[in-house]
């Protein structure tokens, strides 16, 4: 029922400023404008720019949209405006874009850095509790300061760069915590893919600069940001292991895939090595599927979410994954639940 009862409210919040945009933009196309540009231009500039985003302020502003999500609209107002209004006639808009964008910039980015610095500063302060790593703190913070479809890309680009270049400290594991990449193979493959791309990488370059030298420059920039990924990847393994605590496992594949199952909601604990086929509600943990090898099958009662790179999100009832400790992995979980049973 709140479901229905919010649809009118986003469509109000979303919906007036989109409809003022468009009536700005239908009003340059018509004769009149074309009559009178030289003051419809400036006065269809402003309300791009100003009167559209301070609307979209005030319908925001009591709500948990984020109030960074003004700046799209103004980002927007910019190209519409270079595009429908003549060229002769956007002094004001070359001004803003001079002096007034380059300060909102700079106020949002400066913004996105406090919020960081306190999402890392709380990361050091609560690191004692095991379920609580930088990844899902950095996604609880980004998602109160960004648009929400920002959230997802822009946490694991940070991710990546904190994972690849900044946490190199080992990390010391808890008895409730589990490593699942010491054994598995997963880590030799990733650096030896790693080593080949710079490999295949240097290669292509000194064929293609013989060709054309932005276009070598391109791939080889591309290689090299195909590699930090790849690297953070490996490096969140070692960072993020899986969690049981209190009353829910935290199953987590480095910063690719993640999910936290209650024990409420498991049916079965297996030791199997057995062979399983990946479909709509029988998932791998890992993000290379049947690539690598699983030590541990989890059945549950009801269907769950597992959380993948992006945001992509996949039902299963059955999930395989591999545990270094697997026998104290399953016996502490077996534990657990026949403490809360009984």
């Amino acid at each position: 029922m709140n479901r229905f009862l919010n649809i009118p409210k986003s469509l109000i919040i979303f919906g007036v400023p989109l409809l003022l945009i468009l009536a700005m933009v239908s009003l340059t196309f018509s004769s009149y404008f074309k009559t009178h540009s030289s003051f419809l231009s400036t006065a269809v500039i402003l309300d791009l720019l100003l009167t559209v985003p301070f609307i979209y302020f005030l319908l925001i502003r009591k709500t948990s949209i984020p109030k960074t999500t003004v700046v799209p609209f103004i980002i927007l107002g910019i190209v519409l405006g270079s595009f429908v209004i003549p060229v002769e006639h956007q002094y004001y808009l070359d001004l803003f874009k001079t002096w007034a964008l380059p300060v909102i910039e700079l106020s949002v980015l400066s913004y996105v850095i406090y919020n960081l610095v306190k999402t890392i500063k709380l990361y050091k302060t609560n690191k004692s509790q095991s379920n609580l790593d930088f990844y899902s703190t950095l996604k609880s913070t980004c998602a109160e300061i960004l648009p929400r479809p920002a959230v997802i890309p822009v946490v694991n680009e940070i991710a990546v760069f904190y994972y690849g270049f900044i946490h190199w400290k080992k990390r010391e594991l808890k008895p409730n915590e589990f490593s699942y990449h010491k054994n598995s193979g997963t880590i030799g493959l990733l650096a030896a893919l790693i080593f080949l791309v710079a490999i295949e990488t240097a290669a292509i370059h000194l064929l293609l600069i013989k060709w054309s030298t932005v276009a070598a420059w391109i791939l080889t920039g591309l290689s090299i940001y195909s590699g930090i990924q790849i690297l953070g990847f490996l490096k969140s393994m070692t960072k993020r292991p899986i969690v049981v605590e209190n009353d829910k496992l935290y199953l987590r594949y480095g910063i690719m895939n993640e999910t936290a199952i209650s024990f409420d909601n498991i049916e079965s604990i297996e030791l199997s090595i057995k062979d399983i086929e990946i479909n709509k509600t029988t998932r791998k943990l890992s993000f290379l599927g049947n690539l690598e090898g699983h030590n541990i099958i989890i059945k549950l009662k009801k269907e769950h979410t597992l959380t993948g790179l992006y945001g992509v999100k996949k039902p299963f009832t059955l999930i395989a994954f591999h545990v270094d400790n697997k026998q104290e992995f399953k016996n502490r979980i077996e534990r657990i639940y026949k403490t809360k049973t009984v």
